[in-house]
């Protein structure tokens, strides 16, 4: 299969030409080995056997050689590695040597380095709707701070083409998958994050059957603020105990394997004394194993048109932080005490700031209009922090269009880089 670019290449590419190395990670089967591949000159598989990484632990200096750009996937299995490339890097004097890359953080170890100054980190998600070849890319994400007016938009996914693209997912092995195949695969990749990818990467037992029961819950609160608290007793109402405490240890080794994707709250300059709220926003590496953790169907998903609100709001920020994260930029939500919440604000890599609402139907693209116009004129300080490059109301409707506020209406259908 040839392979697909991804918007990492050139943050790839331009990172390789600036450090000494760069760290690939994000969820298992995202693509980490194939993007690493195109960049690289050689490269090994530390899990392609269990000798593979034992050899790298006793001999890591001769792991470590063949031509630059060298690859070395999935690098924590043998963490000995990463103060040996730190030093080589040192020893060499040269730009763009290694490409480590892994769907697991190593536990914590306090003789590693962090690596700053020699190795840069790159967060690589699944296929955005561009990338998978679903955006009729008609609206470029780093061309809309100077869009005044959008005209001749159009998205060729329908609202039940979108509940598809939300159960398959944005898994390369998926790309020409049908429901059916995507529905097995999902429901796989679940049971082997609880049975396999969790114990691996933490070294703790854990409970499948309770991790289980905890990702269907955080499933059913997706791109919500909810709290460990909270998740606890959603997931002590089905059956069995799992205390705060519980439900934390197993959040923390879900984000070890980038299954659990949290959206942090933006601390803005305002121009009032209004408190913000501090919680983050919950979302799963895709939005198809929140379908897969509820057992769902594209034609279920549809027939719920609240929770695919749900979804469709994390399908939609899984491709901003792709196109935001491809221009150093990043992805928070905003709500304050009075009750007004945002649903994405981007700080963008030349420093100014961007905000969007989601909303799947157009019923209430004029209250995300309302809410982004408060956001901009009655809360953030823009003598401070300036005026937004853009404020956008990303919807899953099939045109594209300015509103009169200059609030853009962007089909996330045909959102491109």
């Amino acid at each position: 299969m040839p392979y697909m670019s991804r918007v990492v290449d050139e943050r790839l590419d331009a990172l390789l030409a600036a450090m000494g190395g760069v760290v690939l990670e994000g969820p298992r089967a995202c693509g980490k080995t194939s993007t690493g591949q195109r960049h690289a000159r050689s490269s090994i598989r530390l899990d392609a056997s269990p000798q593979t990484a034992e050899l790298a632990e006793l001999d890591p200096v001769g792991t470590l050689a063949g031509p630059t750009p060298r690859l070395i996937d999935e690098w924590q299995l043998a963490p000995i590695l990463w103060n040996v490339i730190r030093h080589e890097i040192d020893d060499r004097q040269a730009k763009g040597q290694f490409i480590l890359s892994g769907s697991a953080t190593p536990p914590d170890d306090l003789r590693r380095h962090s690596g700053a100054g020699r190795l840069a980190r790159l967060r690589m998600r699944t296929m955005s709707l561009s990338e998978s070849g679903r955006s009729s890319r008609a609206v470029s994400f780093r061309e809309l701070p100077e869009q005044t007016t959008l005209s001749g938009v159009r998205s060729d996914l329908s609202y039940r083409d979108l509940a598809a693209e939300a159960v398959r997912g944005g898994w390369p092995a998926l790309l020409d998958a049908g429901e059916a195949e995507s529905v097995e695969y999902n429901a796989s990749y679940l049971a082997d994050l609880c049975s396999t990818d969790v114990p691996d990467a933490t070294g703790a037992r854990h409970d499948p059957v309770r991790l289980r029961r905890l990702l269907a819950s955080v499933a059913r609160n997706i791109a919500t603020e909810t709290t460990p608290t909270s998740l606890a007793a959603d997931v002590n109402g089905e059956a069995g105990t799992m205390d705060r405490a519980t439900v934390r240890v197993y959040l923390d080794a879900l984000a070890r394997v980038f299954a659990v994707d949290e959206v942090p709250a933006w601390s803005p300059a305002l121009r009032s004394r209004t408190r913000l709220r501090s919680r983050p926003k919950l979302h799963l590496a895709d939005p198809s194993l929140a379908c897969a953790a509820l057992g769902l169907s594209s034609r279920r998903l549809a027939e719920d048109p609240e929770f695919f609100g749900q979804v469709f709001e994390s399908m939609a920020v899984r491709d901003l932080r792709v196109y935001a994260e491809a221009t150093r930029g990043h992805v928070y939500h905003y709500r304050d005490e009075t009750g007004l919440e945002v649903d994405v604000v981007l700080e963008l890599g030349d420093g100014s700031w961007a905000a969007c609402e989601v909303k799947l139907g157009s019923g209430k693209i004029e209250d995300a209009e309302r809410t982004l116009c408060r956001l901009r004129d009655d809360r953030v300080d823009v003598a401070r922090l300036g005026a937004p490059a853009f404020l956008a109301v990303i919807t899953g409707t099939e045109y594209g269009y300015t509103l009169k506020s200059g609030v853009h209406v962007v089909p996330l259908g045909a959102l491109a880089p």
